[in-house]
């Protein structure tokens, strides 16, 4: 996405930026090495504003306490907080009722948790589920253990050169044997969005269920599963400046109703006898023992910072600057290769630089007190479709700077000229 703007509004954007980057204390770190921390890993996970810290310690220091079952006033509190938190996240994503809302530990469990409902509910044998490309593991990987007990295909479709989704070969791959499309809504690797409400109209008129990984995308774009018309979206607290150990799985209607319970215990159930167990309606047949309570809430308080402090006008104006602006410096570096230029995109550039291994240079960078993602990124087959093994990935929040990705370009410049000189010396040995 582009914006056009000009000096003064770009201005008054850095300067929103630097005031809100007072928010997250470890930002004001050192690295071991003396120099500031500059962090560029967001899109592994984000760091956390004051206002989630305080959640969390304010539920554990005053209100903690199991939910649902107890009727004391703790346990009736810390319930009313849990249930509070799954609306936020019903009204976060435009979903039509906080019953459609399950959380889990994160976002990969709410994908087996989907896969293990329609294992049992509608997938047929010889049936084929579409993905791209782009997918993380955590899309792949369950489909595949479904497809050790079910005779089903995953059939992938390619991208476009530059990264973009490609509707012909998506055409192509759609057949009467299509039972489930799961898609990445922004791939964590190249930045790039799918599009996935005109993906969904698609998959409506055909009567296909729709999944879509949202864990980049949220954190950058608003989501409205509702107006959409998706059947399934999963996203993970940690990225969108929330805690560890919570994930959102929102499950449209009837699916909820239809699929069974995912694991078996307590707080799922109506009724338990030796012969015969009842379950509980959705979303609490999804959420057997007790849940991530405090994580739930402070998730609640991340979405209410995002929305209310922070503001989406804000992230999209700011961080598409940040992107426009990477992308310049980085291309004045000789024998660097970006991967996925196609918009619109999230705000994170995924690289390779000249024969130097990613590793090498993330190690480099770390010196410089930099915090880079190097590797596969948990997208192996995407690193074999750019034919690379790993890449460098510096992925922005709206709480990163300019002079950050000045710092970042240089450290580069300097890599380059550090293996430069060792391989120099190598050969002269």
């Amino acid at each position: 996405m582009y914006i056009c703007l000009d000096f003064i509004q770009m201005k008054d954007l850095v300067r929103e930026a630097r005031r809100l980057r007072l928010d997250f204390p470890i930002l004001e770190k050192l690295h071991p090495s003396g120099h500031p921390l500059i962090y560029l890993d967001n899109a592994a996970t984000a760091q956390k504003p004051r206002a989630v810290l305080s959640a969390l310690h304010q539920f554990l220091s005053e209100f903690n306490a199991n939910i649902h079952r107890g009727i004391h006033w703790l346990s009736q509190k810390a319930t009313a907080l849990y249930e509070g938190a799954r609306e936020s996240v019903a009204e976060f994503i435009g979903a039509a009722s906080a019953e459609e809302i399950v959380f889990v530990r994160g976002a990969t469990e709410g994908i087996n948790l989907i896969a293990n409902g329609l294992k049992r509910v509608h997938f047929q044998p010889g049936g084929e589920i579409l993905l791209t490309q782009a997918e993380h593991h955590a899309n792949i990987v369950p489909w595949q253990l479904i497809a050790e007990e079910i005779p089903i295909r995953l059939r992938p479709i390619p991208l476009q050169s530059d990264g973009s989704f490609d509707w012909e070969a998506f055409y192509q791959a759609l057949t009467p044997q299509t039972q489930l499309i799961a898609l990445t809504a922004m791939s964590n690797v190249l930045g790039t969005e799918i599009p996935i409400p005109d993906i969904a109209q698609v998959a409506r008129t055909r009567g296909i269920p729709l999944l879509v990984d949202a864990c980049q995308a949220v954190v950058h774009r608003p989501i409205e599963v509702k107006a959409w018309g998706v059947d399934f979206l999963v996203f993970s607290g940690h990225k969108l400046y929330g805690p560890t150990g919570i994930g959102v799985v929102y499950m449209r209607r009837p699916w909820g109703d239809i699929f069974p319970p995912y694991q078996g215990g307590g707080d799922m159930i109506r009724q338990v006898s030796w012969t015969r167990t009842s379950f509980a309606p959705p979303p609490a047949k999804f959420e057997a023992g007790t849940p991530a309570i405090a994580e739930a809430v402070a998730l609640a308080e991340a979405i209410k910072y995002l929305q209310r402090t922070v503001g989406w006008d804000f992230i999209q104006a700011y961080e598409s600057y940040l992107t426009d602006y990477a992308e310049e410096q980085l291309c004045s570096i000789p024998n660097l290769k970006l991967y996925g230029t196609a918009r619109p995109r999230g705000c994170l550039w995924s690289f390779t630089l000249e024969d130097i291994h990613p590793h090498d240079v993330g190690t480099f960078l770390d010196q410089a007190g930099i915090a880079v993602r190097v590797g596969h990124h948990c997208a192996q087959p995407l690193m074999d479709f750019l034919q690379v093994p790993a890449t460098i990935r510096a992925s922005f929040a709206f709480y990163n700077l300019p002079e950050e990705i000045d710092r970042l370009v240089l450290a580069l410049k300097e890599s380059v000229k550090f293996f430069s000189k060792i391989e120099g010396e190598v050969k002269l040995s």
